[in-house]
């Protein structure tokens, strides 16, 4: 499945809640966490190629995920994403090892789930800011992120592994600086 997708740094959830929500976004999934751990070969050939294997966990629900290399776009992060729920969180983690994959990555982010028609709208809560994530067709998303005050130069097409890596160099070098004085 081609899924196309934005972020928008968002400064005050609350009030961007209330505005989803007074412009016909039905709320699906209130604020839960989500754990996701990303896994690669050691001489990390999928992030070369900018794909990504992902065991995605949302309280007792597990989910395995393979993200495609993007796809040309100037504004928008589009790629090929196929997704499945499977039961047993440790035998997928040993299939992967089997496999020769290693985890290379983890975070966390707490997320807040809405709809509009075919718009699937996400609050995100994250150690690098806190973002609405806009996944649909083109149109729809432009369309929506219009009416909630945001255009195209808004819109984030990076994914949350590159911000919370540039985040977390950002405060080292406040941290060096910090130490200097």
């Amino acid at each position: 499945m081609t899924e196309i997708e934005v972020k928008i740094r968002v400064d005050n959830l609350n009030q961007i809640k209330k505005s989803i929500l007074e412009n016909g976004a039905l709320l699906t999934k209130p604020r839960y966490l989500e754990k996701n751990t990303l896994y690669d070969y050691p001489a990390h050939s999928l992030y070369r190629k900018q794909q990504a294997i992902r065991i995605r966990c949302i309280e007792k629900k597990t989910f395995l995920t393979f993200k495609g290399r993007p796809q040309p776009s100037r504004k928008f992060k589009i790629r090929e994403e196929y997704e499945t729920e499977v039961k047993n969180r440790k035998h997928v983690e040993k299939i992967l090892k089997s496999l020769g994959l290693i985890p290379v990555f983890q975070y966390q982010k707490y997320r807040t789930a809405f709809r509009k028609k075919h718009l699937i709208i996400f609050l995100d809560e994250t150690e690098a800011g806190d973002f609405l994530e806009l996944e649909g067709q083109r149109n729809d998303i432009v369309n929506f992120a219009k009416i909630l005050g945001f255009s195209r130069p808004d819109f984030i097409k990076t994914d949350y592994i590159q911000l919370l890596k540039r985040e977390k160099e950002k405060n080292k070098d406040k941290e060096k600086r910090k130490n200097k004085i």
